[in-house]
């Protein structure tokens, strides 16, 4: 009998000359910082639609938060990075979410959290100051890493960034497919896919120079260019 192989929980990649590792939780470890990254958190998303009168299901909050404490877990950070998009809008910023966000906090109180402004926190306002989150704009550059909420280019350093919550579609050999969130990787600049339980996301072809890294499930892998559609 045959013993299934588990799947691997995270690929490794060398960027800027650093050793990262791209974790099957959606996130970015960086083992020489003891930094994780984590990109389109979108806590207040279903609130935020269900206060517009959309019939979504509610505990999303819930089980981005226990993602993040899995994460935790398992990695042990000294910092969190947030690469934009915190909160959803101002909808989000309901009394219940923020005692679920408020308790999260304490739990961690010392790791050492910043968030990097995205669009929708512009819109969302920063997370409340008793959450002790440190708020800069993009690019805030740390080691040899900018990083962003959107992407874009820097003279000197390699970009992190978020924003377009990307994904993949691999095809099986009949009309089956599988559309999956995925780590994009080129020359001067990295995709995180989003965290955030509903986020949607864009599909990603691949191009000269790119790398996609696709989670699913439990495990990440690295496509071959020709796996890539």
């Amino acid at each position: 009998m045959t013993r299934a192989v588990p799947p691997p929980s995270s690929c490794e990649a060398v960027w800027a000359g650093e050793r990262v590792l791209l974790l099957a939780g959606r996130a970015l470890w960086w083992p020489a910082r003891r930094t994780l990254f984590v990109a389109d958190l979108h806590l207040g998303k279903a609130a935020a639609y269900r206060a517009l009168g959309q019939p979504v299901p509610g505990g999303t909050t819930r089980q981005n938060l226990a993602r993040l404490d899995a994460l935790i877990a398992t990695q042990a950070p000294q910092a969190i990075v947030f690469l934009g998009d915190f909160l959803h809008a101002p909808e989000a910023r309901t009394p219940a979410l923020l005692r679920a966000a408020a308790a999260w906090r304490a739990r961690h109180a010392g790791i050492a959290m910043t968030l990097v402004r995205g669009n929708h926190d512009r819109r969302a306002g920063d997370p409340p100051p008793e959450l002790g989150i440190a708020v800069v704009n993009e690019p805030h550059l740390l080691g040899p890493f900018a990083c962003c909420h959107h992407p874009q280019r820097h003279a000197t350093h390699f970009v992190l960034a978020g924003h377009v919550h990307p994904v993949c579609r691999l095809q099986g050999p009949g009309r089956d497919s599988l559309r999956l969130p995925c780590f994009v990787s080129e020359p001067g600049l990295a995709l995180l896919p989003a965290f955030g339980e509903f986020t949607g996301g864009a599909p990603m072809d691949a191009a000269p120079g790119r790398r996609l890294h696709v989670v699913g499930g439990a495990g990440v892998w690295a496509l071959p260019a020709s796996a890539a559609p």
